[in-house]
């Protein structure tokens, strides 16, 4: 569904009453016979919808209200329905046509402004406000607030009855009759709209029957003229005398704007209730909910459907039926209903299986005589809720005891309101744990790349009590719409709340392992406390070992158990923009002005805005171009769209943009191609349509076993979408497997024994624990990976237990432990046999190199599996020690216990043969030396993986190490940073302390990234081959802001210190077309540029004066870009065609040079740029791929086609600028090198190609 329109506060205005004839029907019968009052139907009076004003260019596209694209039917009120003049005369007019939103239903709205009935009566009633919620069939929504008040009716009765001849008495009795007014709003401004109406109704009660039409229409025309802030922390303030009104803003552009008070259920209903209800929406069920106030109704229901955000409610929601209505709650399907309390036992009878939540008493039950089966929630996030819920403050009258008495009824309100927004920020997060606790693990069990949920697993890691919820949860259409807001990135909230509650262990084994094996610290864990739950984060408490009841009129049992950790989630400033003073609305003139007056305002408040205060000048210059939209300015309006890009692209109106462009007229796109900021955005928003319009499959899959025969790619495809292998190559190495000697493609039966299998081995290992004397020999983060049958051994009986850094025996009998060797410390191993009478038994025989005897286990049938695995964990470990990376020994863990899956699917003679196609490593240590040079050896640190979890290698095209801060913040921990730009516009962030994953594939755009460079702790700027540079935020790892000058790819950025306050800094980018740019930082508006005449230009530096590098060329510049000198390619005479990279080492008055096709180095001597260059020959290099300078050396990588005794394709000279000789030679990657960043000259880090895809760290001497 396309991106909904901004648009005003007022949708339609609706009043609702009874007609002249029949209320003249009825005041006659009052009058005569002294009757109670009457029940009767309303009828539609007025509609008033913008536009309001008509004339000049007020009407056309986007200028009578923010919605442009609604179409309008006439609704035609007849003359017999006009009020009668005060002469008692009808007023003879022709029938007026009214402009009526296409989506209202004006046939249901009157019995929804009256859902109990119009009542005419002798005395005068209080009035009333209720809510409203209107769906259409595409599950749009629009909110009402009506507002039902009475008005004396009799003195034009009597006067008509004077007219007939009838003389009233002197005492004839008062009449009154009811009024509706719905205010219909595209946003539920609940509050607001009430407020609204409080203003108008005191203006009604001292105006004239005959004033009362004009005073709606003027009142409707005011509300047109308000907009909609965007979402963030800017909120609207306009005054509707006598009251000043704020209208909020949404927090998220993926949540609603929440304008009610969110503790209302609170108030209502006891914790147990409370999650029975949340329970019943998020199991969908048919709910109605009763009281006597109709007010309550849709107040209560909405309220629930934020608590269970960001699952959203997908079925028909009418918090509010009409006495004529009652029949809907018939529907066989999902609903959530409400209705009047003195209907309550005719719905239990009539309808079974409802669940029936009463407001005013706080109960819930079933309709019936059988109870529903509705599942308690699950037990450990309900008491976590239940502990949460105990320590809120939810009265207002206890929190303001010790303030003074305020007669200024505006400071009252803003003291209530500040409380308020205060108080539903807690219970936002309290309900937002409670569903992060509730769904915690659900992205272990997603697939990204096929949109694959695997169900049957999720369930398995469920507690046993609350399987029943989660088998109801996870088959409905809230649960499916959650997965593809997961998998679509857009629960920003659930996400960050799940990471903050994280404990450490959950981060570590995130980070590591996905096999699904419990550590040994977790079985220490159980050892101590074997109630405590494994699923939820730091944010719970210690929770003991309850029971939960399933019963709905059961009680279940609470404990004082506090969290043990606050949620400390710092609130957002609130800054508030005051509307101008509402112009006569009705008039075309006064509105162009009052249009005008509010550009000046947000002109004042945009100067006044400091400019790193970028969110808040965003949504400035937000309203600032719906406000030049609305006065006809549409090249205005772009321009201030544009600027979005620099301050805050997430608030970009995109849908909006769209319509904008297709309504200009000649003449403006005429001047729009003048602009050279607008000629990128229009073009973009005609590509955007195009592209949107082409449907895109996003459903999330349940995963299911195949059912017909697989060839390679399919059985890859299931393999990740089970969850058994995630990477390529390894599906592609156990398809080998499975497949020996056999056609080539796998039954759809051997698939389902070998994902049985896994599972089982899976669960079996879940549930293995180890003995307390066993567990402290081991280290916390290992885990048991396979265990062996009894079987004799030399060191006594038992079984046979590895981890991934040691074998060990478990003894039976009395247990007890006794290590066997840890990998690293093994020498030999092979297969022997054992006598055994006269019988000749397999053994394995393990030689450890710190100990004199070997170690002999007669493992019989099990012996060659064993001697397998066993060798390929040796060499995995080997490899993880000589190339400093863990990886391998987690993916060694992963053949092995594929061989052990393949062996015990396959269960034949061949079984064994099959399982060492799966030994990876072990066949790499025969066929390639594991021979590691002296100087790659010591030089090399450690290895870390960024394409860990994805399905096979990306390229690190750019690294960039940003150091960390003594001083620390509460959305900041202060680590250094490792940032990795990956292929495809991917990045990914390192925590440079414990090498862990931080931030999984932050993505800015789909093109390749070219450089990177960090500002201020806060930003990183990003260059990209689609011309744009992406400004990431580190505190909240999203790109905001997006500058589009460049037209060329951007390849490099240079950071230049000034010595004046308000701007200390400023960035020099230039792209391949040639152009430099000067970017003031805090404004990010461009300062100048220049165009060079060269071939690429591909990087710049700074020191003092301008260097730029191209293929061709090198020049230097003054920074207004006049030319200094320069070194040709062309007259250098060299045999070299294009220059690679260039590197500047000031210090030594050089400059180093190298060639894209050639293994030659130049350098140059900056004193005298016309003498020939020094050149250097690197031995066994094809070419140079990047270069860096590094102290005293220039660090260079390459690529070496693959001649060292590894193999390698990658290598690093290091060489030294005095010298110019080769100091090291470093075999560093697989694939090629792509990028070096040098880390305080204290260590280097190597990104390589594609086919290797790591990430090097090398000390520095």
């Amino acid at each position: 569904m396309a991106e909904p329109l901004p648009s005003g506060l007022l949708e339609a205005c609706v009043v609702v009453g009874l007609s002249n004839d029949t209320l003249k029907e009825v005041c006659e019968s009052l009058l005569q016979v002294n009757e109670s009052p009457l029940l009767l139907d309303p009828e539609v009076l007025q509609v008033h919808a913008p536009p309001f004003v008509t004339k000049g260019r007020i009407n056309e596209p986007g200028m009578g209200r923010f919605s442009h694209t609604q179409r309008r039917f006439s609704f035609i009120k007849k003359k017999n329905d006009r009020p009668l003049n005060n002469a008692g005369k009808v007023k003879e007019e022709a029938a007026e046509d009214f402009n009526v939103p296409k989506d209202l239903d004006l046939a249901a709205l009157p019995q929804l402004c009256f859902p109990g009935g119009l009542s005419v009566s002798q005395e005068q009633q209080e009035e009333q406000f209720h809510f409203l919620v209107f769906t259409d069939v595409f599950g749009n929504q629009s909110h009402g607030v009506v507002l039902q008040y009475y008005r004396p009716v009799q003195k034009w009765i009597f006067q008509e009855r004077m007219l007939n001849g009838h003389h009233p008495s002197s005492k004839s009795p008062q009449i009154y009759s009811a009024y509706g007014i719905c205010i219909i709003s595209k946003h539920p401004y609940y509050n607001t709209l009430k407020d609204c109406l409080s203003s108008l109704l005191c203006r009604l009660k001292i105006c004239k029957n005959t004033d009362m039409e004009e005073e709606v229409k003027e009142f409707s025309a005011k509300l047109a003229l308000v907009p909609i802030p965007p979402p963030g922390q800017l909120h609207v303030m306009f005054t509707l005398s006598p009251l000043t009104i704020v209208l909020p803003s949404r927090e998220d552009k993926n949540y609603p704007v929440i304008d009610l008070d969110l503790h209302l259920p609170l108030l209502c209903f006891e914790s147990r209730e409370l999650l029975q209800i949340i329970t019943s929406i998020l199991t969908e069920q048919r709910m109605v909910f009763f009281s006597s106030d109709w007010a309550k109704l849709t107040l209560i229901a909405e309220c629930f459907m934020l608590y269970i955000r960001p699952l959203r409610w997908q079925h028909p929601l009418v918090p509010t039926l009409s006495r004529q209505m009652l029949d809907f709650v018939m529907a066989p399907t999902p609903f959530l209903m409400g209705c009047h309390l003195s209907h309550y036992e005719e719905v239990a009878k009539e309808t079974d299986d409802l669940i029936l939540i009463n407001i005013d008493e706080g109960t819930v039950c079933c309709s019936g005589n059988n109870d529903v089966d509705l599942p308690e929630a699950p037990q450990t996030a309900a008491q976590c809720f239940k502990s949460r819920r105990k320590v809120l403050q939810i009265h207002y009258d206890l929190e303001v005891l010790y303030r003074g008495i305020c007669s200024d009824v505006n400071e009252l309100r803003m003291r209530r309101r500040h409380w308020q927004h205060r108080l539903n920020r807690d219970i936002q997060n309290i309900t937002l744990e409670l569903i992060v606790n509730m769904f915690r693990d659900v992205d272990d069990h997603l697939n990204y790349e096929h949109r694959v949920f695997n169900t049957d697993e999720f369930l398995k890691t469920r507690e046993p009590a609350d399987q029943p919820f989660y088998k109801k949860v996870l088959e409905t259409h809230i649960f499916h719409s959650f997965l593809k807001d997961h998998l679509n990135g857009k629960l920003k909230a659930f996400t960050r709340m799940e990471r903050n509650t994280r404990t450490e262990d959950q981060k570590r084994k995130a980070s590591m392992d996905f096999s699904h094996r419990r550590t040994i610290k977790e079985m220490k864990n159980d050892c101590q406390d074997s109630g405590l739950s494994k699923r939820l984060g730091t944010s719970l408490p210690n929770l003991g070992d309850e029971t939960q009841p399933s019963s709905l009129k059961q009680t279940s049992p609470t404990s004082p158990t506090i969290p043990e950790i606050t949620l400390n989630i710092p609130a957002r400033p609130v800054k508030m923009f005051k509307l101008a003073h509402f112009p006569p609305p009705l008039s075309c003139y006064h509105v162009c002005l009052y249009f005008g007056d509010l550009v000046l305002l947000l002109n004042r408040a945009i100067s006044a805005t400091p400019p790193d205060d970028s969110s808040l000048l965003a949504r400035y210059y937000y309203l600032r171009g719906l406000v030049n939209m609305l006065n006809s300015k549409r090249l205005d309006a772009l321009s201030d769209f544009q600027t979005l890009y620099k301050t805050d692209i997430e608030i970009f109106p995109h849908e909006l943009v769209r319509v904008l462009v297709d309504s200009l007229h000649v003449e403006e796109k005429a001047q729009a191609e003048k602009r050279s900021e607008l000629r990128p955005l229009i073009s973009k928003a005609r590509t955007n349509d195009k592209s949107e319009r082409i449907d895109s499959d996003d459903r999330v899959k349940k995963f299911q076993l195949p059912r017909t025969p697989m060839q390679l790619e399919e059985f890859v495809r299931c393999t990740q979408e089970s969850g058994i292998v995630r990477d390529v190559a390894t599906a592609q190495r156990l398809f080998e497997a499975l497949t020996v000697g056999e056609q080539k493609q796998i039954d759809p039966e051997t698939f389902r024994v070998l994902y049985t299998y896994w599972k089982e081995s899976e669960a079996e290992a879940q549930d293995l624990q180890l003995p307390a004397e066993v567990l402290e020999h081991l280290d916390n983060s290992e885990c048991v990976y396979k265990l062996s049958s009894s079987v004799k051994t030399s060191y006594g009986v038992g079984k046979i237990a590895m981890t991934q850094k040691r074998l060990f025996l478990l003894t039976t009998g009395r247990p007890g432990y006794v290590e066997i060797t840890k990998f690293r410390d093994i020498e030999d191993l092979k297969i022997s046999t054992a006598s055994f009478l006269l019988l000749r038994i397999p053994s394995l025989k393990i030689k450890n190199r710190l100990k004199k005897e070997k170690f002999e286990a007669n493992l019989k049938s099990e012996c060659e599996l064993w001697n397998l695995m066993v060798k390929e964990m040796w060499a995995g470990r080997i490899m993880a020690d000589n190339h400093k990376d863990p990886q391998y020994v987690q993916q060694a863990l992963t053949n092995v216990l594929l061989m052990d899956t393949v062996v015990g699917c396959l269960q034949t003679q061949k079984a064994v043969l099959a399982a060492s196609k799966l030994a990876y490593y072990e066949k790499l240590r025969h066929e390639v030396p594991m021979i590691i040079p002296r100087p790659t050896a010591e030089t090399l640190k450690h290895k870390i993986n960024p394409s860990e979890n994805m399905r096979s290698p990306q390229s690190v095209d750019v690294l960039l190490f940003i150091p960390g801060q003594l001083t620390l913040s509460a959305d900041l921990d202060g680590n250094p940073k490792l940032w990795c730009a990956l292929s495809c516009g991917k990045v990914v962030v390192f925590d440079a302390v414990s090498w862990t994953l931080q931030q999984h594939c932050i993505h800015v755009g789909e093109s390749s990234l070219n450089c990177m460079m960090g500002l201020d702790q806060e930003q990183l700027w990003i260059g990209s081959q689609d011309s744009v540079i992406y400004i990431i935020n580190t505190r909240s790892m999203l790109c905001h802001k997006q500058l589009t000058e460049h037209r060329g790819e951007v390849t490099d950025f240079a950071l230049e210190k000034l010595n004046h306050n308000l701007s200390p800094v400023q960035v020099f980018s230039c792209s391949a077309d040639g152009t430099v740019i000067v970017w003031d930082v805090p404004t990010l508006k461009v300062k100048r540029q220049f165009h060079l005449t060269c071939d690429r230009l591909q990087s710049i530096q700074i020191h003092d004066t301008l260097w730029c590098g191209a293929s061709d060329c090198v020049m230097e510049l003054r920074q207004n870009g006049c030319l200094l000198r320069k070194i040709s390619l062309l007259d250098a005479n060299i045999q070299a065609s294009v220059f690679s990279r260039i590197t500047l080492h000031l210090e030594r008055k050089q400059i180093w040079t190298s060639f894209a096709d050639s293994a030659e180095l130049c350098i140059w001597d900056t004193s005298d740029l016309t003498k020939a260059p020094k050149q250097v020959t690197l031995p066994g290099c094809c070419r140079v791929t990047c270069m860096i300078k590094v102290k005293d050396q220039v660090w260079i990588g390459c690529n070496s086609g693959g001649t060292g005794l590894s193999k390698v394709v990658g290598k690093i000279f290091v060489l030294d600028s005095d010298s110019l000789m080769v100091e090291k030679e470093l075999e560093a990657h697989e694939d090629c090198v792509q990028t070096l960043f040098s880390a305080e000259d204290r260590y280097v880090f190597s990104g390589s190609a594609s086919l290797d895809g790591k990430i090097a760290i090398w000390r520095v001497d």
